[in-house]
């Protein structure tokens, strides 16, 4: 019985627990020291490349080097110290070495080049300067001008949502050519948004030739030129972008409207609702976790604006078109200042990645409400 009893318990024991101590401090030290030698090789190139130390090593190599080293040990740790569950965790071993290789490096490696003076047309070549970009970037009036069309520009998704709900309750309806009209309203988003920029951008709303210049000439627009005011240059470009992609809204509604139960609207129609009230009361509701779904992808993408209006205003008149993705691409490409523009993009990115948490949450938290 005692036997039993034991036997029993050495197979509820943890198996980590019966990996002798000797091992696991095997497997601890050779992951204290690989670890210890990779942060050493990090500390001393970084104070080398930023010249505050004579010794270091002219490429990253030995970084590559340590860093591989650092992912055999980490592997050993795990089978050293945890046994069979840890050779099954070696499957998951190269993804985690290849996120940390291509996402965190690149990464940390980017908010060090923000810390430099580097400008490719310069010969003195890369130099250590600090906060020096960061302080230009907060009294940079063009860049703070890119964050404010940003804003708008994400504003203007709401009215896209509007507009591509709307078709979205149209070809769910039960019209005649329904099916050729969904075919009709997807083909912007078949287009790439360059070939949108040349076809629409730089032909239609050509200010001399263009058929809607000539258009809003014969309405009484004297000289219609879109993109030479700030304000009508910014609205052009709202509506560029929503022509592209009002579709791809629009086809995430439509697919909820289709997978909406029929009962519950045959229920809403028996009891009296008006098509106002079923709506507002019934399909809105029913349809809010789809629409936050759309809205909020739609305005990832909105973060990402770039392509229309590099091709068809490259930021002007006078940047006032520029989103952050443009400006900071024409800081490379115009002014190959790599340090100032790598700093804004790293800026951006923390924008972006307080700005998509805080906006998750709140869409759950309204979701959760509603509901």
């Amino acid at each position: 019985m005692a036997e039993q009893t034991s036997t029993a318990n050495a197979w509820a024991a943890d198996p980590a627990d019966l990996i002798p101590a000797g091992r696991k401090r095997l497997g601890w030290g050779l992951l204290a020291l690989a670890t210890l030698g990779l942060l050493a090789i990090i500390v001393v190139q970084i104070l080398y490349k930023t010249e505050m130390s004579t010794v270091g090593f002219y490429t990253w190599r030995p970084v590559v080097y340590a860093y591989i080293l650092w992912g055999i040990a980490l592997g050993a740790w795990q089978v050293l110290t945890r046994g069979e569950d840890g050779q099954r965790a070696l499957f998951l071993l190269p993804a985690l070495l290849f996120t940390i290789a291509m996402v965190i490096f690149p990464t940390l490696f980017g908010f060090y080049i923000a810390l430099t003076d580097w400008n490719l047309s310069s010969f003195s070549g890369r130099k250590f300067n600090g906060l020096d970009n960061f302080w230009q970037m907060l009294a940079d009036p063009y860049y703070r001008n890119a964050l404010f069309n940003m804003v708008l520009y994400v504003l203007a998704v709401f009215v896209e949502y509007a507009i591509a709900f709307g078709l979205a309750l149209l070809l769910n309806a039960q019209i005649r050519a329904r099916k050729f009209f969904r075919v009709v309203f997807l083909l912007p988003l078949m287009l790439s948004p360059v070939a949108v920029s040349w076809m629409i951008g730089k032909s239609l709303m050509e200010y001399r030739f263009g058929p809607a210049a000539t258009l809003a000439r014969h309405l009484g627009w004297d000289n219609p030129a879109f993109f030479s005011n700030p304000i009508t240059a910014r609205i052009s470009i709202m509506v560029l972008d929503a022509w592209t992609f009002i579709p791809f809204m629009m086809i995430m509604l439509l697919a909820g409207l289709q997978a909406m139960s029929r009962e519950v609207l045959e229920a809403a129609r028996v009891d009296g609702a008006t098509t106002w009230q079923t709506f507002w009361q019934v399909i809105f509701p029913l349809m809010l976790p789809v629409s936050v779904t759309a809205v909020i992808l739609r305005i990832i993408f909105k973060l990402k604006l770039a392509d229309i209006i590099i091709t068809v205003t490259s930021g002007g008149p006078g940047g006032a078109t520029d989103s952050v993705s443009s400006f900071i691409y024409r800081e490379y490409r115009d002014r190959s200042n790599v340090g100032y523009g790598t700093m804004l993009a790293m800026a951006y990115l923390v924008i972006i990645i307080v700005f998509v948490t805080w906006l998750l949450k709140f869409a759950s938290r309204f979701v959760r409400n509603v509901n």
